[in-house]
């Protein structure tokens, strides 16, 4: 019986998950590791004689795109194949938090973009999640809300454009990706006022 959980535990779906929670933790170590301090020069890309790219933000841009993907492919297969456990619905929260907010609060303490962005997405994480705890303690399941999957969709793809420094719309002079982390920023607000006025009712009941 013991044997035939862990096999449960550890199906495809929250291996890929805990996949994503390592390359997190790899993206995070690349982006605060000190190379310089250590001795290790990374290269630059020269695109135009005013575009230089730093290529350790193009090495954590693909990483970040493949993790990104790991989040859509956990789903679908845990879905498809019915192999949706309680593990991995923790695990996948815990991973979703660890590659995106890290990577926005780097990102902001490195300078490329509004430190208000992490705040707004953070807080707003906080106050959904704890929603949807209280549901949970009451036998009720918070379904996702269009605001939040236009959030996410834009969050992941202006942080993505941020890695790999806006191209190719850097070659125009096309800020997409600090619209696009503003869009996502405003969609958090509106989808977390949203979440609450659907569940308010629950929230205070007795």
């Amino acid at each position: 019986m013991t044997k035939k959980t862990k096999k449960g535990i550890m199906n495809l779906p929250n291996k890929i998950t805990i996949t994503r929670i390592v390359l997190s933790l790899l993206i995070v170590i690349i982006l605060v590791l000190p190379f310089n301090m250590l001795g290790i020069e990374i290269p630059q890309l020269y695109i135009n004689e005013q575009l230089v790219v730093d290529v350790k933000y193009l090495v954590v841009g693909v990483l970040f795109v493949i993790a990104s993907l790991t989040d859509y492919l956990d789903g679908y297969i845990a879905r498809s194949r019915n192999l949706v456990t309680d593990f991995g619905k923790m695990m996948d929260a815990i991973a979703d938090k660890m590659l995106v907010n890290s990577v926005l609060i780097i990102l902001a303490a490195q300078g490329f973009i509004h430190p208000i962005i992490p705040v707004i997405i953070v807080l707003r994480d906080s106050v959904v999640n704890s929603i949807k705890m209280i549901a949970a303690s009451k036998g009720k399941v918070v379904a996702a809300i269009k605001s939040g999957k236009i959030k996410t969709a834009c969050l992941m793809t202006g942080i993505s454009l941020t890695l790999f420094n806006n191209l190719p719309f850097e070659l125009w002079n096309i800020q997409v990706d600090s619209f696009l982390l503003f869009i996502a920023a405003i969609m958090s607000l509106i989808s977390c006022f949203q979440y609450y006025q659907m569940n308010k009712d629950l929230i205070f009941e007795d």
